[in-house]
């Protein structure tokens, strides 16, 4: 019976040893870079250089070799509690802290001294004898009860760290931390019955088992929980099977060629494994920073948009704030110009002129900013019905041929036969249009400005094409986002914001069509145009879901 005993405390000793040896070879291959996976080798080690030499001196047939190899285990029990305690404070992200790094110091110092006393002394073991079901049991010498008292201390300190920040944790964290706690009361005071019979208490080991389900619970954690990759861990669990199984083989070899070539075998299946592993490890490391970075543009994409919140809002406050003096000046200059407060000069009448016209592109930039703020907010009111494209043209020429006669360009726009009625918002449309041409005068090199209106693959398409300054490839891409003016009037005396033809673009698309600029290089002319579907079809509501859409007519085909 005493037997059975000793072979029970033999394979829980051994079992402690290849779980804590396995774990820290886990880690080793796996994630070593990883500044938490080196404690926790560490800390697997020290458990391991414990647990081995607590195997050796159980199965040892002499007190001599008895006595060695039980203060040989001493060097892992040093360790063991300091490295989980080292191991707790770098999980919980304490370890920068210059209280903690001033602590660990300090225990490290005593452990380093207590180590090289007890390889040159016996003030730890002094001696073996007999106790309970143990032929050899060691006999405690005057530091032991010093080492327990650390031992002890450093347990209950790092219990105490990961039950204050238990209570803080949230999601995986938390669920690690009660993992680790549990780990923790289950191991150490099972791997307390080591201790009793040091002072002729009749408790054996039983609880030693403890410690490998620790490091079982620690496995877990890993796998489960991600401090390390799972995939990666049973890659190398499986390549290492096979090159056991490889290297078993070895043995079994009957000549030497058989052995030349099971060797060979053995070498191809370890660089095959490495490679393996190598290459799982790999796409490990680049799925975290892939997560990582869409992760940080996921935070970056709704900071940006938050701010662009804010600043259509400021846009919506500061434009209704500038439009209301605006019109006040542009009256009072009107009233001024027909003399109803004294008949101007000529002079007086030149000056107000020149006002009305700064007056009015100031109106129209503080319209466009309106006009944006009310779509990026979904408040725009788009009413469609069947009007006359025909005749919006012709209103926004003749609008614009004094200004294009001014700036030596002549309109050209012939009306079409056999089409006219389009449907569509005709004030938004005759935005486009108005911008379009006014774009065309503003930046020609004098000539002639077709305005032309077809049917075109079910639809209909209005362009203005000019022998103007033209553009490169590259704006052609870009001249319909905000506040982009092309690098070919940069620097030019042309006032503009490049919010015209954004307006335009986001007003065409709500008709579900949409635009285009093209040009064959600069000084070669330009087109400007856009694309509106036929029929009446239930118009999508594209600016964020809630732009306000109704419709006058009846469907047409």
């Amino acid at each position: 019976m005493i037997e059975g005993y000793l072979c029970f405390f033999v394979i829980t000793s051994l079992v402690n040893a290849i779980v804590s040896f396995i774990l820290a070879v886990f880690v080793i291959f796996t994630g070593y870079k990883k500044r938490l996976a080196r404690y926790l080798f560490y800390f697997c080690g020290s458990v391991a250089l414990w647990s081995f030499p607590y195997f050796l001196w159980q199965i040892s047939s002499t007190s001599e070799y008895a006595f060695f190899w039980s203060r040989m285990l001493m060097f892992g029990a040093v360790f063991t509690s300091l490295s989980y305690l080292h191991l707790v404070i770098v999980f919980l992200g304490k370890d920068k802290e210059r209280f903690y790094r001033v602590v660990l110091s300090i225990f490290y110092l005593f452990s380093l001294l207590w180590v090289v006393l007890n390889a040159t002394t016996n003030l730890f073991v002094v001696g073996v004898e007999p106790r309970s079901f143990f032929p050899f049991w060691p006999i405690p010498g005057p530091f032991f009860i010093p080492f327990l008292s650390a031992f002890a201390g450093h347990v209950l300190y790092a219990t105490y760290l990961l039950a204050v920040a238990y209570r803080k944790a949230k999601g995986n964290k938390r669920k690690q931390i009660k993992l680790m706690l549990f780990g923790n009361l289950i191991a150490f005071i099972g791997g307390a019955t080591n201790y009793p019979l040091w002072f002729h208490i009749n408790i054996a080991p039983w609880g030693n088992i403890a410690v490998a389900l620790y490091a079982i619970i620690t496995v877990y954690s890993i796998m489960r929980y991600k401090f390390l990759d799972l995939r990666v861990v049973m890659a190398e669990l499986f390549t290492g099977i096979i090159l056991v199984i490889f290297f078993g083989d070895v043995f079994l070899s009957r000549s030497v060629p058989e052995l030349g070539f099971r060797l060979l075998a053995l070498v191809v299946m370890g660089l095959f494994s490495f490679v393996l592993v190598k290459s799982v490890r790999l796409e490990v490391d680049r799925r975290e920073e892939v997560t990582q970075l869409a992760k940080s543009l996921e935070r970056a994409n709704i900071q940006l948009q938050q701010l662009d919140e804010q600043k259509t809002e400021f846009l919506s406050i500061a434009s209704h704030q500038l439009r209301t003096p605006l019109s006040i000046l542009k009256g009072y200059i009107e009233l001024l110009k027909d003399g109803a407060f004294g008949k101007p000069t000529k002079k007086m009448v030149a000056t107000l002129a020149d006002m009305d016209e700064t007056n009015e592109r100031l109106v129209k930039l503080v319209d466009d900013f309106l006009d944006i703020t009310r779509i990026e907010q979904g408040r725009t009111l788009f009413v469609f019905d069947m009007h006359s494209m025909n005749n919006l043209i012709t209103s926004v020429v003749a609008e614009l041929r004094d200004r294009a006669i001014a700036a030596e360009f002549s309109l050209s726009w012939v009306p079409p036969k056999g089409i006219d009625e389009v449907y569509m918002d005709d004030e938004k449309i005759r935005h486009v249009v108005f911008n379009f041409v006014d774009n065309a005068i503003k930046y020609g090199l004098k000539g002639t400005i077709n305005v032309m209106f077809e049917k075109k693959d079910g639809g209909y398409v209005v362009s203005v094409k000019d022998n103007g300054i033209g553009f490169m490839k590259e704006d052609q891409v870009n001249f319909f986002y905000k506040f982009y003016r092309g690098k070919n009037v940069q620097g030019t005396n042309v006032n503009g914001t490049g919010l015209g033809i954004y307006v335009c673009r986001k007003f065409v698309e709500t008709h579900n069509g949409y635009v285009w600029a093209s040009s064959p290089g600069l000084g070669k002319g330009s087109e400007f145009g856009f694309y509106l579907p036929g029929g009446v079809k239930k118009r999508k509501e594209v600016l964020d879901g809630v732009t306000k859409v109704t419709s006058k007519a009846s469907p047409v085909g």
